[in-house]
């Protein structure tokens, strides 16, 4: 009988591909979630980098400010949030709201 993978190790592979790494983030975004938002993002980094320690090699922000920035309660800066995006090679962008009145 073979084995399955175990998730995360099948996620941080998906997410070694550019449109995977963008998409993940972004359903966590339409549902409203900051903290699976924040939690994708860290999925991206460990896939993408290896690693909030490389993240933090690629930033500004040093590792422990990372780790607090993607932790649950985190509220990252829109210039650290843009910054943290570009080191993982995604970018911010803004759509209108087809739902919106």
């Amino acid at each position: 009988m073979a084995r399955t993978k175990p998730y995360q190790e099948s996620l941080l592979e998906s997410l070694a591909d550019a449109s995977e790494a963008a998409a993940h983030p972004n359903a966590a975004l339409e549902d409203g979630d900051l903290e699976v938002f924040l939690l994708g993002l860290r999925n991206v980094a460990d896939a993408r980098l290896g690693g909030i320690s490389k993240l933090a090699e690629a930033t500004e922000p040093n590792r422990e400010s990372l780790y607090r920035m993607l932790s649950e309660q985190g509220n990252p800066e829109l210039n650290s949030l843009s910054r943290l995006l570009h080191a993982l090679g995604l970018k911010l962008a803004v759509e209108a709201d087809e739902d919106a009145a």
